[in-house]
């Protein structure tokens, strides 16, 4: 993988399996950047996850693909194939790691849901997780801080310091239930953008999964 910004001090990273990506994880990148001051954002799509390698409906190629058609309109916003590349089990870990060696002397600010850090414990070494960025779990407004940073207080010292709560207003799309609308004939506009929209239709994306579920 390139160095896509050259040199940046504050980096954004909104890694997920995005499938398919929506304004959710839209929303959330421009929030944090604006909230935190970071430089630029860098959507890593997972290749094959250890915690959804059975709910990755669309392949990899494909939600990279999705990604990079929904940040196209954004300077600020670019796309790594870093995870899809890689062979094997994609782990946040390992991927923060190869970032810091590409992106020197840059704070790393890992961006994604404040429930997912509720689940560090089963991540690949959370300890040293925990050291190479600062997390930014991202919630709807209100949501309390003191069980992640419990749980984060196992690993590291002065948790607080090390994870950033970011709410967001009216955040309630998730990528599930995008495929469940699909799979009832519902209509996914204002979901994600429509050139996303057009992709999956075009390419009859999800469709084994509606059958299945169906």
């Amino acid at each position: 993988m390139d160095n896509v910004f050259g040199q940046v001090r504050r980096l954004g990273v909104m890694g997920g399996t995005f499938d398919p990506i929506h304004y959710g994880h839209l929303i959330a990148a421009e929030r944090a950047m604006e909230e935190l001051a970071l430089e630029r954002v860098l959507f890593v799509p997972s290749g094959s996850p250890p915690h959804k390698r059975a709910s990755a409906w669309a392949v990899p190629k494909d939600r990279y693909l999705m990604a990079g058609i929904a940040i196209a309109s954004n300077d600020y916003f670019q796309l790594s194939d870093i995870e899809i590349e890689r062979t094997g089990i994609s782990y946040t870990v390992d991927t923060l790691k190869a970032l810091l060696e590409l992106y020197k002397g840059a704070q790393l600010y890992f961006i994604t849901g404040a429930d997912a850090i509720l689940d560090i414990a089963t991540w690949k070494n959370p300890a040293e997780l925990l050291s190479l960025c600062n997390f930014v779990a991202v919630s709807r407004p209100g949501y309390s801080l003191d069980n992640i940073w419990r749980i984060a207080g196992m690993y590291i010292e002065q948790p607080e310091q090390s994870i950033t709560g970011l709410g967001i207003p009216g955040l309630d799309i998730s990528s599930t239930d995008i495929r469940e609308r699909l799979r009832e004939g519902k209509s996914v506009k204002y979901l994600l953008p429509d050139d996303v929209i057009d992709f999956i239709t075009e390419h009859g994306l999800y469709r084994s999964y509606c059958l299945e579920k169906s």
